[in-house]
C-alpha cells in the first residue's frame, strides 16, 4: 500500500541568514505534493547536508564550518529520531578533521558514517555506537593535487562520498583534482584502501561534484559543477571500476550566462536522470538508454527560485522536490513517468537557505 505521507528534513545554512533555525521537518502529502511544516531543530550551526540510516532511527548532519568547538575544521552532529513524531534529539558531535564538510553518507549496514570535507580535501569515517551516537574517527584519507581552474581547483576539494550497493567500494568526487577517487571499503573496520585503479579522471576543469549509481547497478553518473556537464560511466560491480561512456552538457544550446551544477538523481525506474543548474536555475532532464547507459537531453524545467542546490525524488518517482537556496524556498514538482517531465505541484514553501532535501518514511 502506497504511503499517504512522507517526512522531509531540510538542511540549511544558519550562517547565511538569521532566519534559519537549523534542521526543518515537513510532511509531504503523497497525493497532492503539498508540504506541511512540522518542527525545527534549533541550535545547530550550518547543518547543510543530512543522511539517515536505513531504518530511520538516526539522522546525521554535517556542520559546514571552518572552525568547530574552537579548533580548525568542521563537525558532524548525530541525532535520534522519535519513532512517532519524527522530531530530532541530539546525541553527540564529532570533529570531521577537515574544513567545510559538505556531504555525509551512512553505510548500508548502518555501522559507519562517511564524511567528505570540501576545504579539507579529505574523507573521514566514523563508527556508529549502539545508541546511534558517533565514536571517534577510525579513518581519515587526505587527497592531493589540483587542476586547471586557479580559483576553484587550487587544492583538493572532496565534495561527496558514495558507497556502491554491495558496500564494497567508496567513490569520492573531488572537485579540486577533477577525479572520482575509488577506494576499497572495509565494512568491518571502516577503513579505506586505494583501489587498484585509484581514480576515474574527468576533463580538466570539469569539477566533479555529486555521484550516483543507476538502479540496475551497471552504470554510474557524475555531475560536474564547473563546466556544467554530466559524465556517464559503465560500472563493473565485481571490480569496482568505472569506464567513461559520454559527457553531455546540462545547459540548453545558446545559453551564455554563468551557471554551476549541483545535484544529480535518477528516477526509481532508471529511465530518466535529473541534474540541477545554479544560475540557469533549472532542472535538466535526460532520458537514459537502458541498454547502453547513455543520456539524451529531454528538456529543462525552471525551479521556481534561484540557485537550486540539492533536490530529491520520492521512492515512487511521482514527486521531485527542489531546494532553491538564494530565494529561501522549496518547490515540489509532479513527475510524468513516461516523459520524465516536471510540473509544479501546490505552492512553494518557505525554508531559509535550504541546502539539502532528505525524504524518510513516515510512521504508520
Amino acid at each position: 500500500m502506497a504511503p499517504k505521507e512522507m517526512l522531509v528534513y531540510f538542511g540549511t545554512y544558519t550562517n547565511a541568514t538569521p532566519k534559519s533555525k537549523g534542521i526543518y521537518l515537513h510532511r509531504l502529502d503523497m497525493t497532492t505534493g503539498a508540504l506541511r511544516p512540522v518542527a525545527a531543530t534549533e541550535g545547530i550551526t550550518n547543518p547543510s547536508f543530512l543522511a539517515t540510516d536505513r531504518q530511520r532511527r538516526y539522522l546525521y548532519a554535517v556542520n559546514e564550518v571552518m572552525d568547530f568547538e574552537g579548533k580548525p575544521g568542521g563537525g558532524i552532529s548525530a541525532f535520534s529520531i522519535d519513532p512517532k513524531t519524527a522530531h530530532l534529539k541530539p546525541l553527540n558531535q564529532q570533529p570531521t578533521q577537515g574544513g567545510a564538510p559538505c556531504f555525509v553518507k551512512v553505510s548500508q549496514d548502518g555501522k559507519f558514517v562517511l564524511v567528505a570535507n570540501y576545504m579539507g580535501g579529505n574523507v573521514t569515517v566514523f563508527p556508529v555506537q549502539p545508541d546511534g551516537s558517533l565514536g571517534a574517527a577510525v579513518e581519515h584519507v587526505q587527497h592531493q593535487g589540483k587542476s586547471v581552474n586557479a580559483k576553484r581547483q587550487e587544492a583538493p576539494h572532496a565534495h561527496n562520498v558514495v558507497l556502491d550497493p554491495a558496500n564494497r567500494f567508496a567513490f569520492v568526487s573531488d572537485l579540486g583534482t577533477d577525479k572520482v577517487m575509488i577506494y576499497q571499503f572495509d565494512k568491518a573496520t571502516g577503513k579505506l584502501k586505494p583501489h587498484a585503479t585509484p581514480a576515474a579522471a574527468m576533463k580538466p576543469g570539469a569539477g566533479p561534484r555529486h555521484f550516483t549509481f543507476h538502479p540496475q547497478g551497471k552504470y554510474a553518473y557524475v555531475i560536474n559543477e564547473l563546466d556544467s556537464t554530466v559524465t556517464a560511466f559503465a560500472y563493473d560491480a565485481a571490480k569496482g571500476s568505472l569506464r567513461e561512456l559520454q559527457t553531455v552538457s546540462t545547459l540548453p544550446t545558446g545559453f551564455a550566462g554563468e551557471s554551476f551544477c549541483a545535484d544529480i538523481h535518477l528516477s526509481p525506474d532508471g529511465k530518466f536522470l535529473y541534474g540541477s543548474n545554479r544560475g540557469h536555475d533549472s532542472i535538466a532532464t535526460f532520458a537514459v538508454n537502458g541498454q547502453t547507459g547513455q543520456l539524451s537531453p529531454a528538456g529543462h524545467t525552471p525551479t521556481g527560485g534561484k540557485w537550486p542546490r540539492n533536490f530529491t525524488l520520492d521512492p515512487s518517482g511521482n514527486f521531485l522536490l527542489v531546494a532553491n537556496q538564494h530565494t529561501n524556498n522549496v518547490v515540489v514538482f509532479r513527475r510524468d513517468a513516461k516523459t520524465g517531465g516536471l510540473t509544479a505541484a501546490g505552492q512553494p514553501v518557505d525554508v531559509p537557505a535550504p541546502v539539502c532535501v532528505l525524504l524518510a518514511p513516515a510512521a504508520v
